[in-house]
């Protein structure tokens, strides 16, 4: 089940005010918010409850014990058996046909056989993101830095709903204390809510999906019967695409949360406005950022352990954070150019420092936005060879018509990028403004964006990209 769908519409009218009635008997809440995030996670495939279900108290089980134990020994052990699970699962269902088949690519270079036992294996949707969200747990609670929660409460924090199949990465000194007394309904910005919910609807049906329907797909799928405008054209929309569709998703997640009293962290802040790497990773999938800092990168070390381990650090970092967005040698090259380029910013500015501030700030911008663009090109393209396909097409089809490149097209991509470059008083004043309304014409406005949206998306909604991840 996805947001913008009738189906979810249903589902959620329907929850939203079981959830407020049980609200006040917060053992019967979880229980009930329970129930509805499985049935909205098993309306794709009822088998995966049941993986969802072991996840939720195969981490809660080493929690407990992880937090009981008083021998640090024992506490790493538990930590150990506990992440081995958490990961032992995610790694087969994500990553077991990768690496057979890379198996069989090499066997096959060097001229050996190796027995078919390759087998399909379908990916939970979801996965990673709950994955992590346990991971998270765990580990905040081997560093006390968080006591566990009951199991009932437990289980409401790691399949709410909102987050589940996309995110934001939601930690658990986040939501946990937020599920711990009933949520006061007077307290609810329904306002900002509905602003969250319109804008990121508009976002993902109707930007994301035109640019993915009228140029993105098409030239992504057969480089070679396009021009070079078109590629260069179609790197920039898939750019604008992929944000307007998982921003746009997770703006949806974090309103209907608020909706159900719940506060989650923001996701994202206008990161093609930012004038480094660095700076794009701190406004990009923050959430997934700030994990990968905090339970990967700070522990291996981060920045303190010299120059050269510190270069290792990042790398090794981002490999594995494009690794986690697919099983593809295509998402390992995405990773390990933001890799690179995280070191060669940090190298460059040991060596000027800060003494340059804002100056040539557009410069920065610009050269970064491109290199960002440059690299969506791998993690969008199906395979090496196509990713090959889109570079050289970069260069060599200048003059060729260009059909595919629209008023249509050009309009959505300059509104997808100059859009992060409001400042944030706009919409922040446009929330308060709406806030200040009678719920009455709050719900009038979204349900004017709603058949805006729908009157000007494409016919159907596309899949939400990071679905497969």
């Amino acid at each position: 089940m996805i947001f913008p769908t009738a189906t979810f519409t249903i589902f959620f009218l329907i929850v939203m005010p079981l959830s407020w009635l049980a609200m006040p008997h917060v053992r019967l809440w979880r229980i009930f918010i329970i129930c509805a995030s499985l049935v909205f996670y098993g309306w794709w495939d009822w088998h995966f409850v049941f993986l969802l279900i072991g996840c939720t108290l195969w981490t809660h089980f080493w929690a407990i014990r992880i937090s009981r134990a008083t021998q640090e020994s024992r506490r790493r052990a538990f930590l150990t058996v506990a992440l081995i699970g958490q990961l032992g699962t995610l790694g087969y269902f994500k990553y077991f046909d990768f690496f057979v088949n890379s198996s069989h690519n090499v066997a096959h270079a060097v001229g050996l056989g190796l027995p078919d036992w390759t087998r399909t294996i379908v990916l939970p949707v979801g996965i990673s993101f709950y994955t992590f969200m346990a991971i998270s747990y765990v580990v905040d609670v081997f560093r006390r830095e968080l006591r566990p929660a009951g199991l009932l409460r437990f289980s409401a924090y790691l399949t709410f709903f909102p987050h589940l199949v996309a995110g934001p990465i939601v930690r658990g000194s986040e939501l946990l204390p937020q599920m711990k007394t009933p949520r006061n309904p007077r307290n609810i910005d329904s306002g900002r809510a509905f602003f969250l919910i319109g804008t990121g609807l508009f976002k993902k049906v109707v930007i994301a999906n035109y640019l993915a329907t009228h140029i993105v797909d098409p030239v992504f799928a057969v480089p070679g019967a396009h021009s070079s405008p078109e590629i260069v054209v179609a790197v920039y929309a898939y750019a604008v695409q992929i944000y307007a569709d998982f921003s746009g998703y997770t703006d949806m997640a974090i309103g209907l949360a608020l909706l159900l009293g719940f506060v989650f962290p923001q996701n994202f802040n206008s990161p093609y406005a930012a004038g480094s790497l660095q700076d794009f990773w701190r406004r990009w999938h923050m959430t997934l950022s700030r994990w990968l800092r905090d339970y990967l990168y700070i522990p291996l070390g981060g920045s303190r352990k010299g120059k050269f381990r510190t270069t290792f650090n990042l790398m090794l970092t981002m490999l594995l954070g494009g690794l986690w967005h697919g099983a593809a040698w295509t998402f390992v090259i995405w990773g390990g150019l933001h890799g690179i380029g995280l070191a060669t910013e940090r190298w460059f500015r040991e060596r000027r420092g800060a003494r340059h501030g804002r100056r040539h700030i557009w410069l920065r911008r610009l050269a970064t936005f491109n290199f960002v663009c440059f690299a969506w090109i791998f993690f969008r393209s199906d395979s090496l060879a196509l990713a090959w396909q889109m570079i050289t097409g970069l260069f060599t089809r200048w003059g060729e018509p260009a059909p595919l490149v629209t008023a249509g097209v050009v309009v959505w991509i300059a509104v997808g990028i100059g859009s992060q470059y409001l400042p944030a008083r706009i919409p922040d004043g446009v929330m308060e403004r709406l806030s200040r309304l009678s719920l009455a014409w709050q719900s009038l406005a979204l349900g004017a964006t709603l058949m805006l949206a729908n009157a000007m998306g494409p016919q159907g909604v596309a899949p939400f990209i990071y679905f497969r991840f």
